[in-house]
């Protein structure tokens, strides 16, 4: 799978630009600011319709526009499709396929996959536990589209349930009986949809374990597969995996309604929902060696071994997904500039055979050798294709 033309209308700096690739690599290069991350990030987010950069849609329309569209032409086993995501300002995005409507804008997510390394990567080592979450459940989505559905409605859910909350705690006498009633309800909402999210990003991170450890030791350097290790902490209790066997649905809903019981005056005190898969962590741990202490990376690991861990993080999505069939489109973001020099070779190494990666520099230099293909120089939005 690769992305053969790219074209923009209204996206970020650019009014219009068409961009022909092709398979293996293709370089992007000029100064920051100049637009180079954008056509990059285009690609992104016709993946996840989501940006890597920035939380909401909003700042994807060019300034003084009313909608934003992505429109890329993708290769998929000698077969070309065209997928469009139409972006409105403070209106409901579009989608279509081969120029057909779809009936839901989600319908989109999945159909071409990426995974991006980016500067912003170290948040996943040093960043909040929100940080860690969206990498679960951004490759969660990827594996299985139809679960953008499922985090939707969660979202939804915790929304109603908070509001709900706040209101209840403030109530009295008969009111606040009715609140509480109608608490129980939204809980066995959340409880439902929390543990189809929580089984599933327990299942996903026993797939990734192995993953990990074999992107960790590749990347740093005398590492052991043994010295990286993730592990999934929930704010339930919960039945560890046993190999790749996971807790039932069933019984991570019971643990989430029981749970929430136990919590429920601590809820209304708070007016917030304090138990559910948006209060839990993936936990990333670091040893020297077999038997050696596992220490958090977080706090514990110098700035070169937390840069080791996040590339070996997505790595290992990367992997993974390669491993379930398609090869994903890889994003490669200003990621060289912010690596020493051993670390730019072996990530060059180890991704140069991908299907398609693109890439962006500040300068031609940032590129590492094993990387050489395609360049463009992009300049104040002109996108120019060395010949």
């Amino acid at each position: 799978m690769y992305v053969s033309h790219l074209s923009l209308h209204d996206f970020r700096s650019y009014s219009s630009v068409e961009v022909p690739l092709d398979a293996g690599v293709t370089a992007f290069v000029g100064r920051n600011g100049q637009g180079k991350t954008n056509l990059v990030e285009a690609i992104d987010y016709l993946s996840r319709l989501q940006s890597h950069r920035v939380a909401t849609d909003a700042p994807l329309v060019r300034a003084g526009a009313e909608q934003a569209v992505v429109r890329a032409a993708v290769v998929r086993d000698g077969r070309t499709a065209t997928l469009e995501v139409e972006i409105n300002a403070g209106r409901a995005n579009k989608a279509r396929i081969n120029k057909s409507p779809l009936p839901r804008t989600r319908d989109l997510v999945g159909l071409v996959r990426t995974v991006v390394f980016s500067p912003e990567d170290l948040t996943l080592v040093k960043g909040d536990p929100s940080d860690r979450r969206r990498f679960l459940d951004d490759l969660m989505i990827l594996r299985a589209p139809r679960l953008a559905g499922v985090r939707s409605d969660y979202d939804r859910v915790l929304k109603q349930r908070n509001s709900l909350l706040k209101t209840a705690g403030l109530a009295r006498g008969s009111a606040r009986e009715g609140a509480l009633a109608t608490l129980a309800v939204w809980d066995d909402h959340l409880a439902a949809i929390g543990a189809e999210i929580l089984a599933q990003r327990l299942s996903l991170v026993e797939a990734l374990k192995p993953y990990v450890g074999k992107a960790y030791e590749t990347v740093a350097r005398g590492a052991s597969r043994d010295d990286a290790e993730i592990t999934y902490k929930s704010v339930v209790e919960v039945v560890e995996p046993v190999e790749t066997t996971t807790p039932t649905v069933e019984t991570l809903r019971q643990a989430i309604l029981s749970e929430l019981a136990r919590r429920q005056k601590d809820e209304l005190d708070r007016g917030i929902s304090l138990v559910g898969p948006h209060r839990d962590d993936l936990l990333l741990f670091l040893g020297h060696g077999a038997g050696a202490e596992r220490l958090p990376v977080k706090g514990y690991a110098s700035h070169g071994e937390s840069w080791s861990f996040a590339l070996a993080l997505r790595l290992a999505a990367y992997d993974l997904l390669r491993a379930d069939g398609d090869d994903p489109i890889l994003i490669l973001d200003d990621v060289f500039a912010e690596l020493d020099s051993q670390r730019r070779i072996q990530l060059a190494e180890l991704v140069a055979d991908a299907e398609q990666v693109l890439v962006t520099a500040a300068v031609p230099e940032d590129v590492p050798a094993a990387l050489a293909g395609a360049r463009y120089h992009v300049k104040a939005g002109e996108v120019t294709r060395d010949e």
